[in-house]
């Protein structure tokens, strides 16, 4: 895991600053951020086969359902700026340690929320849960786009992204297993109605996965708080041009003269509710008689594809952005995601589920390719700008808007909303990715 990572970010000549990054473990270092995305992956993506699993439990409709995903986002909404705050006064590693020990305290509510059968402490848990994850992620990936040379950004946070979609892969296997296939509601035909001494036994069976989760992170916190993390002195990780500058020096900078960062956050916002909304209905989908007349347990076998395409997705767009520019490669990507979710509308069977399957190999690289766009050129205001766009991660809070029109309108018409956040996404990279002269760093 070290090899590829340590690569990428020693594609330039090395500065002084970064050779002592070298010395001080930097590259061990950056293996462990790995560690992380892979994790926060993981339990992110446990919900997309809790979700079909409490729908059954608490007889939820659509809306209710993705309420539950909106919960899990606002929390980046709200935890942003203070997980910011709490960075720059506790420093980088004790943040690190606190997210995972706020995460550890979730999933532990989890097991609660089993035991009581209970839909406001499930919300509550999962709420906690990401508050702990926008800490790692507030932190983790403006340190990772900010290591090395400004144009190797986008390739550097995909592949590091690509562990994160590791994590995303393997949990539909883990939580189709653990929890939908150890359930009534998870190997019942799809609209079975389950006996009151069913939704007890199934509401209980996340308990053990949750558990195991807990200790995971757990373990994973000993971990970092006995590591030798190297520093990082704000936004300019190993002390580049973005170095955290002096107030004075940036009083007379503004936020809001970089296009790219202005139109970034609403493309990571509205990029979101695709991401977010294919994969929490993506199992009611493709259960239905009408498209692959799948079991729940069966249909997150077909989720495992879905994430395995992003992971799959991060290392080509990471090798494609090392020979073209990065705008042009997230074009590329928005028109394919549009065309494959108008057939996933409007066609039936497996040619609908294939398509919704494919979705993800071109929302792979959307994410760290808006996000390293959006903080190219800022230069002493990268944290901030990268606070901003973090915070715009809430944008999977909409996914309730799919969720009323799946209720009113059928669930497969629903990913109407979908296609139209590609094309936002299309025209931040054939536009509102681009920068001014003045906002370039130096030497860019």
């Amino acid at each position: 895991m070290a090899g590829p990572i340590a690569t990428a970010g020693t594609a330039a000549p090395r500065t002084g600053a970064e050779a002592a990054g070298d010395r001080g473990g930097y590259r061990p270092a950056l293996s462990l951020l790995a560690s992380l995305f892979f994790m926060w992956g993981f339990i992110t993506v446990i919900n997309n086969t809790l979700l079909p699993h409490l729908r059954s439990v608490f007889d939820l409709d659509y809306t209710q359902t993705t309420l539950i995903e909106s919960v899990w986002f606002i929390a980046y909404f709200v935890a942003s700026i203070p997980a910011a705050k709490l960075i720059e006064r506790v420093g980088y590693q004790r943040a690190l340690v606190t997210g995972l020990g706020i995460m550890a305290l979730g999933t532990l509510g989890m097991i609660l929320a089993a035991h009581r059968v209970s839909y406001a402490i499930t919300l509550t848990a999962l709420f906690v849960i990401a508050s702990g994850i926008t800490l790692l992620q507030v932190a983790a990936n403006p340190y990772v786009a900010v290591v090395g040379p400004a144009e190797s950004a986008p390739a550097r946070l995909n592949l590091v992204q690509a562990f994160n979609s590791l994590g995303t892969t393997l949990a539909p296997l883990f939580g189709g297993y653990l929890i939908l296939g150890r359930s009534a509601s998870g190997n019942a035909a799809a609209g079975a109605t389950l006996t009151p001494a069913e939704r007890l036994a199934d509401a209980q069976s996340v308990q053990l996965p949750y558990l195991i989760v807990a200790v995971v992170l757990v373990v994973l916190a000993v971990i970092i708080a006995r590591f030798p993390l190297p520093a990082m002195g704000g936004s300019g990780g190993s002390g580049g041009a973005t170095a955290r500058a002096a107030r004075a020096e940036r009083a007379g900078l503004s936020l809001w003269r970089h296009r790219n960062l202005v139109l970034g956050v609403p493309a990571i916002f509205i990029y979101l509710i695709a991401e977010i909304g294919v994969s929490n209905l993506f199992i009611n989908f493709v259960s239905q008689p009408e498209i692959g007349d799948l079991t729940h347990a069966q249909a997150a076998r077909y989720l495992f594809l879905l994430w395995g395409g992003m992971m799959v997705g991060r290392f080509v767009g990471s090798y494609l952005m090392q020979r073209r520019p990065a705008e042009t490669v997230l074009a590329g990507a928005a028109i394919g995601a549009c065309a494959v979710m108008l057939v996933a509308t409007f066609a039936t069977g497996h040619l609908a589920l294939w398509a919704l399957i494919s979705v993800g190999l071109f929302h792979a690289i959307m994410f760290p390719t808006i996000f390293t766009l959006g903080i190219r050129g800022l230069g002493p205001l990268t944290e901030e700008g990268a606070g901003l766009l973090i915070m715009a991660i809430a944008g999977g809070s909409l996914v309730v808007v799919q969720g009323w029109a799946a209720d009113r309108y059928g669930l497969q018409h629903s990913f109407l909303i979908t296609a139209a956040c590609e094309l936002y996404v299309l025209f931040y990279a054939l536009w509102g990715c681009r920068t001014g002269a003045a906002s370039r760093p130096a030497g860019a």
